[in-house]
């Protein structure tokens, strides 16, 4: 998080003034509550449109107590923080409001009074009653998923009265959160996410005029099919993907590249030479094809070898002893 190494609850000289540290703090904050029970400071400012209602958040936090300087809840330590939905996931009433309050790439500090936070009893033992806490949040993207949400579960007849572009943004909202699961590598689940965008986009396209505003988007879901099947380890599904990939753009060199790794996991061994080598060849520099191909190489002298050897075993003469039933 931004901010001096000190934690942000520790003491310094502002006690000598018979104020303590959050008081003299919220003195120079925004009260986003209009009570001022959640008061904000913005460390950094962010851009875009703040944050909807609904929607999904990715935030690095760490709340801290007054007089402390390390923080009593954190997720910095997490390499990728875990998407949460606001109104589910998110517990504190305060940060709630806070964030949508904020926008991509903010940095912010707040206060929450105990209605906003851990209320009378508090949360024992970290959180005392009637506690004032602050919270430095990051606000580092958001997903708007209530939207999709609504229109995915219309019946198709419902969604064919849309406009194209609304379709558009649904599925492309369905990828980004599939994008998401993927980089946590909940595969699983990202591969249902780009299901749902391919079912929505292969509505539209039995629309002749609108083909060539869908198949773009389309190309960009297959590519990500073809990935996470290689993920889940099942090469048939990712070359099925990869190969209605190529139906759209032939010489796709991602969809070249997905279709060889999946026939070099599924030993075809003519097969992933002939998708990568067309791969090679529109991207020449790429350092992923070339090492893909000395792997193929590697593998395909390995079965080489194998193959030589139970041929050698299967025709080899056998000797004397070895015979049965021999007289």
């Amino acid at each position: 998080m931004g901010g001096s190494t000190r934690g942000p609850g520790a003491l310094d000289g502002d006690e000598v003034l018979g104020q303590s540290p959050y008081e003299r703090l919220s003195q120079r904050m925004l009260d986003i509550s209009g009570d001022r029970g959640v008061l904000k400071d913005v460390i950094r400012e962010g851009t875009g449109d703040p944050v909807t209602p609904d929607a999904s958040v990715l935030v690095k936090y760490s709340g801290y107590l007054e007089h402390m300087d390390k923080p009593f809840d954190s997720n910095c330590f997490r390499k990728t923080p875990r998407l949460m939905k606001l109104g589910e996931d998110i517990t504190l009433w305060g940060m709630e409001l806070g964030l949508l309050s904020m926008r991509r790439g903010e940095l912010a500090r707040f206060l929450f009074k105990p209605t906003y936070a851990y209320g009378t009893l508090g949360c024992p033992p970290l959180i005392p009653p009637n506690a004032t806490v602050l919270f430095e949040i990051e606000l580092i993207d958001f997903l708007d998923s209530a939207e999709s949400d609504k229109f995915c579960a219309l019946s198709a007849e419902q969604q064919e009265q849309f406009p194209l572009q609304k379709v558009l943004k649904v599925a492309a909202t369905e990828r980004e959160f599939g994008n998401y699961l993927f980089r946590q590598n909940r595969f699983c689940d990202a591969k249902v996410r780009y299901k749902r965008a391919l079912l929505l986009l292969h509505r539209r396209l039995a629309i002749c005029e609108e083909q060539h505003l869908v198949e773009p988007a389309e190309l960009l879901v297959l590519l990500n099919l073809s990935f996470v099947y290689l993920k889940l380890n099942r090469p048939a599904m990712a070359l099925r993907y990869g190969e209605q990939a190529l139906l759209i753009d032939q010489r796709n060199a991602k969809a070249l590249f997905r279709c060889g790794q999946a026939c070099l996991l599924l030993t075809e061994y003519e097969q992933a030479r002939d998708f990568l080598v067309r791969a090679q060849k529109e991207q020449p520099c790429n350092h992923d094809i070339n090492n893909e191909l000395k792997k193929l190489s590697s593998h395909y002298r390995d079965y080489v070898d194998r193959e030589r050897e139970m041929c050698h075993r299967m025709f080899a003469p056998c000797g004397s002893g070895s015979s049965v039933g021999g007289n």
